[in-house]
């Protein structure tokens, strides 16, 4: 099969606040920033993978949700359970510092974890929870 990941969709309840974690803090290109009915959709990534980008969305565009749903994943989200995304760096603790310099939310420091990884993390400004690891 000729299968890829092309985009992972993450969701935001403050365009602007997004687009400055994503862009200013993680330092990824935007390549696409769409506005509709008064909504915002940010497609965002490293600016030397031009493949795989995270969408960012607004979560009350989610088609047939009910309004409790809507309710649920907005108190999800303020609590940080709804959605998150591991990303990797060849640099793990250069990068948790520039992260944690740019203002970000840091949840766990460098941590070598016992199934073998070491990694961080970090919520983004609509409580995603970034978890980076380190490349080996």
């Amino acid at each position: 099969m000729d299968i890829t990941i092309h985009q992972t969709l993450l969701p935001h309840t403050d365009p602007d606040a997004s687009l400055a974690f994503y862009r200013n803090i993680l330092g990824f290109d935007v390549h696409n920033d769409v506005g509709y009915n008064g909504m915002h959709w940010i497609t965002v990534g490293p600016a030397d993978q031009p493949g795989p980008s995270i969408v960012l969305y607004p979560p009350e565009a989610t088609p047939g949700l009910t309004d409790d749903e809507r309710r649920t994943i907005t108190e999800m989200m303020a609590k940080g359970t709804y959605a998150s995304i591991n990303l990797a760096s060849k640099d793990l603790d250069s990068t948790f510092e520039r992260l944690r310099a740019g203002g970000a939310e840091v949840v766990q420091e460098p941590t070598e974890q016992p199934y073998g990884l070491r990694d961080c993390a970090f919520r983004d400004p609509a409580g995603n929870l970034i978890r980076i690891q380190q490349l080996r």
